[in-house]
């Protein structure tokens, strides 16, 4: 299972704000680089109202590496494809500007030219090993620039919110369920 504990940075002011502008340059250069190479198509793929094609390859890779030990294995395809479902549903709920942030974080993470960089994965996420994805999410949630360990707690908040919203995650966890009223 990963390890779910964000440790608190200690970030003077001067520092914090010159990672957030070198993030904020970084993830608008990457996020234009994408939409003029035509990677950050901005027309969901078809049955979900805010996924692209772009992003399943990624998420399809990450899921099932972040449900480890939550989901037996026979029922990984299952609770991979609802937590797709409920994650599309969080997105679409979201504000203009978080989703904004999210879209571009998850091109970076398409974009060949930074992902190889940024995660360690050199090929596409198709093609990417359990391990490989491990490997990623540790190097984000152990990184020195705060800009990737913030994209680390927000992959693992999304995904993470958008399994354990779902009722055939509540088992696992012990939690019975709403009260009926």
């Amino acid at each position: 299972m990963i390890d779910t504990t964000v440790a608190p940075a200690g970030l003077s002011r001067r520092h914090l704000l010159k990672v957030g502008l070198l993030g904020s340059a970084f993830l608008a250069s990457a996020g234009l680089t994408a939409s003029l190479s035509g990677c950050s198509a901005s027309m969901p793929q078809a049955g979900f109202a805010v996924i692209r094609e772009s992003d399943l390859a990624f998420l399809r890779a990450l899921i099932p590496v972040m449900l480890e030990g939550a989901v037996p294995p026979e029922k990984l395809p299952q609770a991979v494809a609802g937590t797709l479902e409920s994650l599309d549903y969080s997105l679409n709920h979201l504000s203009p500007e978080l989703l904004k942030l999210t879209v571009q974080l998850f091109d970076v993470l398409a974009l060949p030219i930074t992902r190889g960089p940024l995660t360690g994965v050199w090929g596409s996420w198709e093609n990417a090993s359990a391990a490989d994805v491990r490997r990623f999410l540790e190097r984000w949630q152990n990184s020195w620039i705060g800009l990737l360990k913030m994209g680390h707690a927000s992959l693992l908040q999304l995904v993470m919110m958008s399994w354990y919203s779902r009722a055939e995650s509540w088992a696992h966890c012990g939690y019975p369920g709403p009260p009926t009223v």
